[in-house]
């Protein structure tokens, strides 16, 4: 007697632009929002540490589609950092490895050298991150004590912006910054390369994320979901963005009857006064159907189709 198949949840489709909190894991918040959502399919679009908070967009259904999209997006990011202090994971969850004194650091000291690490830079990864050597994740090898070569990468800082440097309570130097930032970038191996120019370690002490891609301001905490999640599941996908909007930056293209039909069928077609090179969001004469890249005898073909939108 062949078994019933369990539910395993409502098609719902759409991103949710969520306020990690501090200390929980990206897939520990992606799991719990899950289950508030009572959804089958959802994704989230790059980890944060533990340690961040702040936007962690999760992807609902048709919108995983898009997911991989956001990951290779810019970011932005408000950090904290106390120099003088270095540790093993560059964060404040680390142990101590080695203290200067720093009371010689000045805030024209930091703003002449930050100029020296907008653009394009090199970054030698982190042992504590989640890149693989032989099959084996780095920060796995890190908390065996072992260390390996790690090549540098190529990312873009596009802008560093100073807030402030200021003695705390504590009367740590706490320097403050925000980041924008190419995908790949590791903030605390820029924080740490940073204060090695100003002749002293770092180590990051907060950091939050406050843009990915297109998506920027408001987002809603685990507390703001539990109050929806008691409204009801039309209050909860409400506070979803459409699937579109992952891709909002992109330029459009939109199809009579006869063109749609035959992107539905993923194949590619012309289409007047399109851009010339890169990729297009693709449009019905009122719906979202996916994106696509423009070839090189100038049709749109479709790359990622969505089957319905929220």
């Amino acid at each position: 007697m062949a078994r019933r198949s369990k539910n395993k949840g409502r098609n719902v489709s759409g991103v949710l632009l969520l306020d990690k909190p501090q200390g929980s894991s990206s897939n520990h918040a992606l799991q719990k929002v899950k289950r508030l959502f009572g959804a089958a399919k959802a994704g989230h679009t790059g980890s944060l540490d533990p340690l961040a908070t702040g936007m962690l967009p999760i992807c609902f259904g048709e919108a995983t589609k898009i997911s991989a999209f956001l990951l290779d997006s810019d970011k932005r990011y408000h950090l904290e950092c106390q120099l003088g202090v270095t540790t093993t994971t560059g964060d404040a969850e680390g142990e101590v490895l080695e203290e200067q004194d720093v009371s010689a650091i000045s805030e024209t000291d930091v703003k002449n050298i930050l100029p020296e690490f907008t653009g394009d830079i090199e970054q030698v990864p982190p042992m504590y991150s989640a890149l693989k050597h032989n099959g084996e994740r780095l920060y796995k090898l890190a908390r065996q004590g072992i260390e390996v070569e790690r090549k540098p990468r190529p990312v873009t800082i596009y802008d560093i912006e100073f807030i402030s440097l200021a003695r705390d309570a504590q009367q740590r130097l706490i320097l403050e910054l925000e980041v924008s930032c190419s995908k790949g970038t590791y903030v605390r191996t820029l924080v740490e390369d940073i204060a090695k120019k100003l002749g002293a370690g770092a180590h990051i002490t907060a950091l939050r994320r406050l843009s990915v891609g297109p998506y920027e301001g408001e987002m809603l905490t685990m507390e703001q979901l539990q109050v929806l999640v008691e409204q009801g599941t039309d209050a909860l996908d409400a506070s979803l963005q459409p699937v579109d909007s992952g891709v909002a930056d992109w330029p459009d293209v939109h199809l009579g009857a006869d063109a749609a039909f035959y992107v539905r069928q993923g194949q590619p077609v012309l289409v007047p006064h399109a851009p010339t090179h890169g990729w297009v969001r693709i449009y019905d004469q009122s719906n979202f159907l996916g994106v696509g890249e423009i070839q090189d005898d100038g049709l749109v073909a479709p790359r990622r189709m969505i089957k319905q939108c929220a």
